[in-house]
């Protein structure tokens, strides 16, 4: 591993040692973060794995109930009524956090203006149809929603994944390798000075005599 060229001096070893002590708590953090996302990550898809298929569901089913409604009051009519029906809708987007990734969060509401025509023109299924649509709006909205956070939250671990790595194999080692190799100078230096200085008390002993 490499190691920083840095003058031997006690202030440059105090300052690594603290970068070091630095480097070492932030890899904690980051470890903690990246091992968090991951958690959240997993429940995420999970969750659109259920999602999928229950979108598919209500899908299925809204078109099936469509079709009945067809079959009972035939096309034309199922025309004349589709102009009849008023809901409005409506798709409010917010945002919740999650150790700093922003994550969307989709509310889909309907306001339905009933009734739309008389009883006596439509039937069951038109009303059944309509409620299974609204349904798989809905699932398709919690969809979309897992879908962004999970794209955004594997980026955010991606990212975190790379932070760590290089302060684990880079980054630490190569502080480590240089605070030793500082410590092991300095305390050379100081043996070095500590034996100059023996020889010349030595020396100015034997001037005295």
């Amino acid at each position: 591993m490499a190691v920083r060229n840095l003058a031997p001096t006690k202030s440059n070893l105090l300052n690594l040692r603290q970068e070091l002590g630095f480097a070492k708590q932030g890899y904690e953090l980051l470890d903690q973060k990246r091992n968090i996302l991951i958690i959240e990550l997993l429940g995420l898809v999970d969750q659109a794995t259920d999602f999928e298929s229950q979108v598919s569901r209500t899908l299925e089913r809204a078109f099936a109930s469509l079709q009945e409604a067809v079959l009972a009051g035939g096309r034309l009519q199922m025309l004349h009524l589709g102009n009849a029906v008023h809901i409005d809708s409506s798709i409010d987007l917010a945002q919740r956090k999650v150790m700093g990734v922003r994550l969307p969060v989709v509310h889909t509401e309907f306001t339905d203006h009933a009734p739309y025509f008389s009883p006596y023109d439509g039937s069951f299924w038109v009303n059944v149809a309509i409620k299974d649509f609204e349904a798989a709006l809905n699932a398709m909205g919690r969809l979309a929603e897992l879908k962004v956070s999970i794209v955004r939250l594997a980026s955010e671990v991606r990212k975190t994944i790379r932070k760590v790595n290089a302060l684990d194999k880079i980054a630490i080692p190569e502080l480590e390798d240089t605070v030793k190799s500082m410590q092991d100078r300095l305390e050379e230096n100081e043996r070095d000075m500590f034996v100059l200085m023996k020889m010349v008390k030595s020396r100015l002993e034997r001037k005295e005599r």
